[in-house]
């Protein structure tokens, strides 16, 4: 048997042994065939499978109302709400989300009511002018429905953006309007990106209106 060197060397006489010595050890680690690694199992579910548990969406909101200061009890307040998996197990309302500002009620209830008859559609509007400020509430008369729609609705294209549907516990006087400083979604503020669907570029990013608004 040859050693290494040996090899190199009558694989090419004119450079040194040691030099091709060194590049056949590291081409024979490289070629030496490994033990198979098992690679970690990731268990993957669907939407559909987790149609019944709060979305991320709603545990956020629900969390940061579970964070808010605490208060001394009063008996004129209402009991507090179960929690938002009991409330999301028979809810028939869903919260949508990233629509076009001009996105009409007759598109939204043309879209959602492939899915079943709509109860009720709230539009989401600017606080101070409003408008549609792109987001709505679409209420079913079942349960069913509502999952029907976010299975075949919900991540669809609607005036060219993909909208987002969200089980909500139900919607309530009030949760219609955009809780941003400028009356509008709160993620409209700040946006960096010019957006014509959704009013151009954030109103807090034009230094004008937000001089006017401070004062």
């Amino acid at each position: 048997a040859f050693t290494s060197s040996q090899v190199a060397s009558k694989l090419c006489p004119c450079l040194p042994s040691a030099w091709l010595s060194i590049h056949l050890y590291f081409a024979t680690i490289h070629t030496t065939p490994t033990k198979d690694v098992a690679m970690p199992s990731f268990q993957m579910r669907s939407t559909v499978e987790r149609l019944d548990k709060p979305s991320s969406y709603a545990m956020s909101k629900y969390k940061k109302r579970k964070r808010g200061p605490q208060e001394e009890p009063d008996e004129n307040k209402r009991a507090p709400s179960p929690d938002l998996e009991e409330k999301l197990a028979n809810a028939t309302t869903l919260y949508v989300g990233n629509l076009s500002f001009y996105t009409t009620e007759e598109q939204i209830h043309s879209l959602f009511s492939t899915c079943g008859e709509i109860k009720r559609l709230v539009m989401g509007l600017d606080r101070f002018a409003k408008t549609p400020c792109g987001f709505c509430f679409v209420e079913y008369y079942t349960h069913q429905d509502a999952l029907d729609c976010l299975k075949y609705v919900g991540g669809t294209k609607l005036d060219e953006r993909i909208i987002r549907t969200d089980l909500d516990e139900g919607f309530s006087e009030g949760r219609q309007y955009g809780r941003g400083r400028s009356g509008g979604q709160v993620r409209d503020e700040y946006r960096d990106e010019y957006d014509p669907g959704r009013g151009g570029y954030g109103r807090m990013m034009d230094k004008d209106y937000a001089g006017e608004y401070d004062r």
